[in-house]
């Protein structure tokens, strides 16, 4: 990479591939999940995560950008740990614990790469394109708050009375 253009692409390249192993992460959640008020949570993003994916594609053809072949291997890691998780016996209100965990880390990570993929296209001059991505990461804001309340007002609570 020799300028932020080529930057800019690359983080594109990788948010997009984060959003497509996002979004097979969240449908894995959804089936697992053992609390209605979190799977609808969950299917909300499931829902969100295909407008990612379609915002991105609109812009990567704004910008001719290629999103083929492209693997996000931060997440790739993160798509491990979660498989490593479904593999422990535990009890529904620590597994939706557990859920929300991981959903975040997730979406901390699409929320870092929004951010600074919004910093870079306003740097570019490309303010069209940074408010696109502004509104993906404005939801992914929101759905963070949303597990976190969650977690804080409930499900937390539960899987601490199983320790």
């Amino acid at each position: 990479m020799k300028t932020l253009q080529d930057l800019f692409e690359y983080q594109l390249r990788d948010l997009y591939s984060a959003e497509e192993q996002l979004l097979e992460m969240l449908q894995i959640f959804a089936n697992k999940v053992k609390d209605d008020p979190l799977k609808v949570i969950l299917e909300n993003h499931l829902a969100e995560t295909k407008q990612h994916l379609t915002r991105l594609e609109m812009i990567c053809d704004e910008l001719e950008i290629s999103v083929l072949g492209n693997t996000s291997h931060a997440v790739d890691g993160l798509v491990t740990t979660v498989r490593q998780f479904f593999n422990e016996n535990m009890e529904d209100d620590v597994l939706n614990a557990g859920l929300m965990a991981l959903a975040q880390r997730l979406g901390h990570y699409e929320i870092s790469g929004y951010s600074s993929a919004i910093r870079f296209a306003k740097e570019l001059g490309l303010r069209e394109i940074s408010k696109k991505l502004q509104l993906t990461l404005n939801e992914a804001y929101e759905t963070d708050d949303r597990i976190s309340d969650m977690a804080e007002d409930r499900l937390s609570r539960k899987a601490m009375d199983n320790i």
